[in-house]
C-alpha cells in the first residue's frame, strides 16, 4: 500500500497513477483499477482478492462526512444513528443501508481516539490540546462524543471502538460466506494516535515501575464492589501518543513520533485497514441482562479481527449466521504491528471502501474453511485464522496464544487437504518448512494467530 522509490530509468508507478487520475478524476480511475482487479488477482479460482490501487496516501484535505472523493457506488456515513459505540450489530437489527452482492460500499469510519471519556469525550479539546484546529476535527466525531445516546455508555464496561453499520448484503442467508474486499483507503485527517489504557496491553503491570514513573495506583483504575473500575477515567494514567501524519518524498505517507528531545524522529509508511469487519452473529441476548455484544473480542463472525495483512487488495471471508449479513467495520488503523502490543494501533478515522460479495456453499468462491470459521487471503497469501475464544464460551476471556496457535495451524491443515489436495501429514511438514505463524494481536482478550501461506509456492 506504501509507495516505492523507482528504479533507475522506471517511472515511478505511484506518479504515473496520480498523473492518470487527475486526468480521468479519481471516481472513474478507481472504478476502472477495480474493474481491472477482477480479473488480475491471483489465487483460488473466482475467489482472489482484487488488486485495487496499492497505496495509502494523503488526499490532500480533511475529509469530512461526504466531502471529498467517494469510490464506491453507495456511500454510508457515521452519524450517531448509524454508530454502535462498543457493540457490534446483532441478527435481526434494522440495517442502515443495503447493498447487492459484488456491490461496493464507502464508508466513512470513525476513530474512538479523542472522543473516549479518558480524554474527556471533547474531541475538539483534545486534539487542539495537540495542535489541531477545528476545521481538521471530524464532524461525525464531535457529533457522535457530544449526542450518542442509543445505550448509556460505560467506559469501564463497553468496547471503546465505533462501529458503522449494519449494511444488509442481498441475497446473504445462514450457512453463505460473505467476502469482504478492502478497496480503497484513505486517511480522513493528517493524525491519528496510540493508546495504552486500562492496565491492559502486553506489559500492562511491568511498564508500572518506580523506574518508569509510573505506579501501579495510576496505571490499575480502582473497583468498585461490583468488580468494575471507578472514579474518573481521565485520573487512570492512561496514555495516548499522538501521532502526526506527512508525505514523504515521493508522495508515501509516513507517521512520526519523536526519538528522545533533541528533535530526532521515528517515521514509519502508513498502511491502513480496518481492524473489525464482522457479520452478526448474536440474535438476543448472550447471558442474561447484557443484550448488547461487546466490540472487543473477535468471534467467528470477524469482529475485532486486528490482522494488518488485511489491507487493500486483500479479502476477508466470514461465516453468515443471519440474513443479509449484517456488515460492519470500524476500529480504522492506519499502521499496526503485529501483536498490537502498547493496546491499540495507530488509530486513525479512515474513509474506505468495500466489495461485499455472497458466497454460497459448493461454488468454489470461497475457501472451504470460511463456511465455519473466518479466513483471509492477501494478493500473495493465503491466511488461515485462529482465535482462542471465537464463539465466546468463555465469555471472551480466554487469552491463551497456544490455543490461538494450534487452531490456526488446523484450518490450515484443512485447508491445504481440502482446497488444494494436499495429504495431510505432507501439508502439516509443509507448514513447518516453509509457511509462517504470526501473532495478529495480543491485547483483545480473545487473543489471535493466522498462518501465512504462500502462493508463490504453489506457482
Amino acid at each position: 500500500m506504501t509507495l516505492t522509490t523507482p528504479e533507475a530509468g522506471r517511472p515511478d508507478p505511484a506518479t504515473a497513477a496520480e498523473v492518470v487520475e487527475r486526468g480521468i478524476g479519481r471516481r472513474a480511475f478507481v472504478q476502472a483499477a477495480l474493474a481491472a482487479g477482477a480479473v488480475l488477482g491471483t489465487g483460488l479460482a473466482g475467489a482472489s482478492p482484487a488488486a485495487a490501487t496499492p497505496r495509502t496516501r494523503l488526499p490532500g484535505e480533511v475529509l469530512q462526512p461526504g466531502q471529498g472523493p467517494i469510490d464506491g457506488e453507495a456511500y454510508l456515513s457515521s452519524l450517531p444513528e448509524e454508530v454502535l459505540w462498543g457493540y457490534l450489530p446483532r441478527v435481526g437489527d434494522a440495517p442502515v443501508a443495503r447493498l447487492r452482492s459484488g456491490g461496493t460500499i464507502t464508508v466513512d469510519t470513525v476513530s474512538h481516539e479523542g472522543i473516549l471519556e479518558d480524554q474527556g469525550r471533547d474531541p475538539v479539546a483534545w486534539f487542539g490540546g495537540h495542535g489541531v484546529p477545528r476545521e481538521h476535527v471530524l464532524d461525525d466525531a464531535v457529533a457522535i462524543a457530544a449526542g450518542y445516546d442509543r445505550h448509556p455508555r460505560s467506559f469501564d464496561a463497553d468496547g471503546p471502538h465505533v462501529v458503522t453499520g449494519p449494511v444488509s448484503v442481498e441475497g446473504a442467508q445462514p450457512g453463505d460466506v460473505l467476502k469482504i474486499e478492502p478497496l480503497t483507503a484513505l486517511p480522513r485527517v493528517p493524525y491519528g494516535v496510540v493508546s495504552s489504557r486500562h492496565g491492559k496491553g502486553a506489559l500492562a503491570r511491568q511498564l508500572a515501575t518506580p523506574e518508569g514513573g509510573i505506579t501501579e495506583a495510576e496505571v490499575m483504575p480502582p473497583v468498585g464492589t461490583d468488580g468494575r473500575a471507578t472514579g474518573d477515567p481521565t485520573r487512570y494514567g492512561n496514555v495516548s501518543v499522538f501521532t502526526p501524519l506527512e508525505r514523504a518524498r515521493g508522495g508515501e505517507t509516513r507517521a512520526t513520533m519523536p526519538v528522545g528531545t533533541a528533535g530526532r524522529r521515528v517515521s514509519w509508511p502508513v498502511d491502513c485497514f480496518a481492524g473489525l469487519m464482522a457479520v452478526a452473529t448474536v440474535a438476543d441476548a448472550p447471558v442474561p441482562n447484557d443484550p448488547l455484544v461487546n466490540s472487543i473480542p473477535p468471534t467467528v463472525g470477524g469482529g475485532n479481527i486486528d490482522i494488518r495483512r488485511l489491507n487493500v487488495g486483500s479479502a476477508f471471508y466470514v461465516p453468515v449466521v443471519g440474513e443479509g449479513a449484517l456488515f460492519s467495520v470500524g476500529d480504522p488503523h492506519m499502521s499496526m504491528g503485529h501483536g498490537e502490543v502498547a493496546l491499540t494501533a495507530l488509530e486513525g478515522s479512515l474513509r474506505l471502501t468495500f466489495r461485499l460479495t455472497v458466497c454460497k456453499p459448493g461454488s468454489g468462491d470461497a475457501p472451504s474453511v470460511a463456511f465455519r470459521y473466518p479466513f483471509g487471503e492477501s494478493p500473495d497469501a493465503w491466511l488461515p485464522i485462529g482465535l482462542s475464544d471465537p464463539d465466546g464460551s468463555r465469555g471472551g476471556q480466554f487469552v491463551d496464544l497456544d490455543v490461538a496457535a494450534r487452531r490456526a495451524v488446523v484450518n490450515a491443515l484443512d485447508f491445504l487437504e481440502h482446497d488444494l489436495g494436499m495429504e495431510r501429514t505432507v501439508a502439516y511438514a509443509y507448514l513447518s518448512a516453509a509457511a509462517d505463524f504470526e501473532v495478529s494481536q495480543v491485547v483483545d482478550r480473545t487473543v489471535g494467530v493466522h498462518g501465512v501461506i504462500y502462493k508463490s509456492h504453489f506457482a
